[in-house]
């Protein structure tokens, strides 16, 4: 009888011990995946390189209008897109790692990795949301003849790649520059920024100056 009872015993014993060690390799993985890094989000992804290249040819090419009459208050913006979150507050927790916002949807902590210079920042004060198409820049290529209302939508658009976070130092020597007179510090965003531009400026109908599309076929040429 005793003989019997033993592998009843001794199963019970394996099958604790396996418990055990399912627990511990569970344990493992769980801090594993808590100590690896998180994905950097990003604004949505710009169309390929040879698909920027046909909206590019695609768009009219015209010398830049003027900018009489043009202020920023002519493209309202940041609009609540969410309960108390505005635009400028969703970008931040889009494109930051670890963002925590309050009951007021502020970001009181994160990590902003800015693609322009390559630069982390950890305070959301640091931090700017680019236009990338600057609403100037805009202005000057079709905006001024549009109603208020498809100005708010251009100012606040998070369906295309037209809103990043990036550095403000960098955002603010961008000004409202085109690509033929400026780029990110970062060479290796040139195309992504290059497709981004085309991508927003074919989305609203927005022309371009001859020297802009130059540095614009440059760039997505070597793409």
């Amino acid at each position: 009888m005793h003989g019997m009872r033993m592998p009843a015993v001794r199963r019970g014993f394996y099958a604790r011990r396996s418990i055990t060690l399912g627990a511990i390799f569970a344990l493992c993985a769980g801090l594993f995946l808590l100590g690896a890094p998180t994905a950097q989000a990003a604004p949505p992804t710009p169309p390929s390189a040879t698909t920027a290249r046909s909206y590019l040819t695609a768009l009219t090419v015209r010398a830049e209008g003027s900018s009489d009459g043009y202020s920023r208050d002519k493209f309202p913006h940041w609009i609540t897109q969410s309960g108390t979150c505005n635009t400028r507050e969703v970008v931040l927790e889009r494109d930051g790692s670890n963002v925590v916002q309050d009951s007021s949807c502020a970001a009181t902590s994160g990590s902003w990795y800015s693609p322009y210079d390559g630069a982390t920042w950890y305070a959301a004060s640091d931090v700017d949301i680019d236009h990338v198409v600057p609403l100037a820049e805009a202005w000057r290529s079709g905006a001024s003849s549009w109603t208020t209302a498809k100005r708010q939508s251009f100012a606040n658009d998070l369906n295309i790649a037209q809103l990043i976070a990036v550095t403000d130092n960098v955002n603010q020597a961008k000004g409202d520059q085109d690509p033929a007179e400026w780029m990110p510090p970062r060479t290796a965003y040139h195309c992504t920024y290059a497709r981004m531009w085309v991508w927003v400026k074919h989305s609203y109908g927005l022309s371009v100056d001859s020297a802009e599309k130059t540095r614009l076929s440059s760039v997505l040429s070597g793409c």
